[in-house]
């Protein structure tokens, strides 16, 4: 008999005493759910979270509307957040000390600042600060710089690490080939770097989809909304939430297979490690 077999004082193994209290949690998380569900007015929560009557006039304006600009934005913050995050990240790991102070300022301000500071300052204070200055592309402009420069700092620490975890051998050897420092970065570095750093980067494009939310702040039009502000204006005209609850099952379309790719791709660099 092992250790883990072996009888405590009472009589009842360590192994026994632990499925009895797991088997006892599953009861009472069981025992929950049923009086959840007993209590709960099902044809009420039907009407005003599942009416299909609502939910089908939603259709196809949720998805050629609120889900495409949701895409779309989130596209154009995570095309900018990456671009600024790499500049961001080389600028950290740079042997000048102003590149290296000015990136590490930027850091730990936008990551300190909410999000909707950000969209607020894009929004209302760019225009008041340069007067007659209009950020192109209109809303999807206006979302991609708020979501991109926050992003970017994120992006900027993710790309580092990624940056770091290449081994100094790899540059030391392009450079023995008469590589520079640059070239070297750019064809031997950066393409392993960015091939650890692409499942947490997958992350951030699920955190930017719902992040794209906050573009209500903006002020849009009919035609800009994504999909909270779709499901919330269309809410408020049917005096139903079903329109939200819509919504969020968009969101899922687009964020539940983005994570499962996420998980994947980190599987697989862990295998790979093996």
């Amino acid at each position: 008999m092992t250790a883990e077999q072996a009888a405590v004082p009472g009589g009842m193994s360590r192994r026994r005493r632990r499925q009895i209290s797991l088997w006892t949690q599953y009861g009472l998380f069981a025992a929950v759910v049923l009086v959840v569900a007993l209590l709960a007015d099902w044809p009420k929560l039907r009407v005003n979270f599942a009416n299909w009557g609502v939910a089908k006039d939603l259709f196809p304006d949720v998805i050629t509307v609120g889900l495409r600009n949701t895409v779309v934005y989130t596209a154009v913050g995570f095309g900018i957040g990456l671009a600024l995050g790499l500049v961001i990240a080389l600028m950290r790991l740079s042997s000048a000390a102003p590149y290296r102070w000015f990136a590490t300022v930027y850091i730990e301000v936008f990551r300190g600042l909410p999000l909707l500071l950000i969209f607020i300052f894009v929004g209302v204070g760019v225009p008041l600060a340069f007067p007659g200055t209009t950020i192109p592309g209109g809303a999807v402009g206006q979302t991609g710089v708020a979501l991109g420069v926050s992003a970017a700092a994120y992006m900027a620490e993710t790309i580092r690490a990624g940056i770091e975890a290449v081994p100094r051998g790899q540059t030391e050897a392009a450079r023995s080939l008469g590589m520079s420092h640059g070239r070297a970065m750019a064809s031997i570095v950066l393409p392993q770097a960015f091939r650890i750093v692409v499942p947490p980067l997958t992350n951030q494009l699920v955190l930017l989809c719902k992040d794209s939310s906050l573009v209500l702040f903006l002020g849009v039009t009919l035609e800009q909304r994504e999909l909270t502000k779709f499901g919330r204006d269309l809410a408020g005209q049917q005096g139903n939430t079903t329109p939200i609850i819509v919504a969020g099952i968009c969101y899922l379309v687009v964020t539940i297979p983005l994570s499962l790719l996420a998980r994947r791709l980190e599987a697989r660099r862990h295998g790979g490690r093996r």
